[in-house]
């Protein structure tokens, strides 16, 4: 399993690190537009090609899927840092974002038909352990990179990853396939895949001033239209391209819904931390990068603990009692101040780390609880579809509250900026706590097939 385990090792919180560390610290080569244009673009590719994965896979195998995957994402990173021009920059990004796409919803589905219901806690817990590295030592990398190379270099840093990544797929990665592939939805991935890949436009440059408020308005009402259109033609095929009717089993609604709500508030965390600590405390960016790694350092060293917490409590208790001290721990960051000793901001940090792993692995399980074998590459889309979406609004959120208590961040003075990032963490933090009220609608024994049929199998 441990081959397995390393091969699928962006699967639990595969996320995009290229522009997250340079583009939030002081002293970045890269410019505003390349950072805006380049994002934008890998976001619009993840939305459009993440509601096609489940199918992909069903028609082409995880395995093929999956390589390509890495090939995609690792041949668009070295072609992005390669990259003189804004227009090809964004060309290599789109390509990037194809290959991104696939990963998790394909790795998520391989696990999901490779280990037995009662074992996919543990699988998901330890397959995680391995993508927490990136998060641990991005920051600290990207704070080098942009401290004493050009931010082409972040780019490269994915490059001898994949390389390898496609050795353990060849060797380790089973190849799932179905017999009878349903025929793609193209219309609905044109309604679907154009709606979602607008809102996130919309959210990804929210808050620059480049587009009017009509502007904004006029763009998120076409988004909806489309969106609702996919709605109502999904309801009138035999197979759509997402089902949305799996939304009537209890689990996976509430943690879909409940994942997508919860990443609202704990979403914005990546984009305040480095505001708070290197613009308002005043650290360097190697410096912050080493604040929020003590996050990853306990998500991974708490991960064997997750299986036994989920069996002796029960999804329901995890999830409502979890939520709410996320959003304790989030106003809790509203203390952290130039007074504040290290070792409380790195305590705070650990136990952040702790719960939020905790979190992220319940929610990602309780999808497949009740989902029947044959629908899982759907759910897996749909599950990975609202992920993304929630990243999008999640940083969105984050932007929203520093416009509304830093009108303008670039000039605060660091008290003022302090005194803003605190009220951002506390309006994050209230929200999160309400989000728990969404896991009040699971049963005490919901979630138990993940714990105790030792012999169901799905695949």
């Amino acid at each position: 399993m441990a081959g397995r385990g390393c091969v699928l090792h962006g699967v639990v919180g595969h996320h995009d690190p290229e522009y997250s560390c340079a583009s939030r610290v002081p002293g970045s080569e890269c410019g505003a537009a390349e950072h805006e244009v380049g994002a934008a673009s890998y976001t619009l590719s993840l939305a459009v090609f993440i509601p096609i994965s489940g199918w992909m896979a069903d028609r082409f195998g995880t395995r093929l899927v999956f390589a390509s995957a890495i090939g995609l994402f690792t041949l668009g990173s070295f072609l992005c840092g390669i990259s003189s021009d804004i227009h090809l920059l964004v060309a290599c990004r789109v390509l990037q974002g194809c290959g991104g796409a696939m990963m998790v919803p394909v790795g998520r589905l391989t696990l999901v038909r490779t280990f037995a219901k009662s074992e996919l806690i543990r699988a998901m817990s330890f397959v995680a352990i391995p993508g927490l590295i990136g998060p641990m030592l991005g920051p600290i990398a990207g704070g080098l990179i942009v401290g004493y190379l050009q931010w082409r270099f972040i780019f490269f840093v994915n490059l001898p990853i994949g390389l390898v990544g496609l050795f353990l797929v060849y060797r380790h990665l089973p190849d799932y396939r179905e017999q009878n592939t349903k025929p793609l939805d193209v219309v609905g991935l044109i309604l679907f895949g154009s709606g979602v890949a607008l809102l996130s436009y919309v959210l990804e440059i929210f808050g620059d001033h480049t587009l009017s408020l009509a502007e904004i308005i006029g763009l998120l009402a076409m988004s909806a239209t489309l969106i609702v259109g996919y709605g109502l033609h999904a309801t009138r095929i035999l197979f759509p391209l997402l089902e949305l009717t799996l939304f009537r089993i209890r689990t996976f609604s509430a943690a879909v819904s409940g994942s997508f709500f919860t990443r609202l508030g704990i979403g914005g965390v990546p984009f305040l931390l480095p505001l708070l600590y290197q613009v308002g405390l005043g650290f360097t960016p190697i410096q912050s990068g080493l604040l929020i790694m003590p996050q990853a350092m306990a998500a991974m060293s708490t991960k064997f603990l997750l299986p036994r917490i989920l069996d002796s409590v029960g999804y329901r208790t995890v999830l409502m009692s979890n939520t709410v001290i996320l959003g304790l721990l989030l106003m809790l960051f509203a203390t952290v101040g130039p007074e504040t000793p290290i070792w409380v901001i790195v305590l705070q940090a650990f136990c952040y780390g702790a719960f939020t792993s905790l979190q992220y692995t319940s929610m990602n399980t309780l999808v497949y609880a009740d989902i029947p074998e044959d629908k899982t590459s759907n759910a897996s889309s749909i599950a990975s579809t609202m992920q993304q979406m929630s990243i999008s609004f999640g940083v969105a959120a984050a932007g929203l509250t520093t416009v509304l208590f830093i009108p303008d961040r670039f000039r605060s003075e660091p008290s003022e900026m302090i005194h803003g990032l605190h009220e951002a963490f506390l309006a994050l933090g209230t929200f999160t706590l309400l989000s728990a009220a969404i896991f009040y609608k699971l049963k005490r024994g919901d979630g138990g097939k993940l714990s105790q049929q030792k012999d169901l199998h799905l695949g």
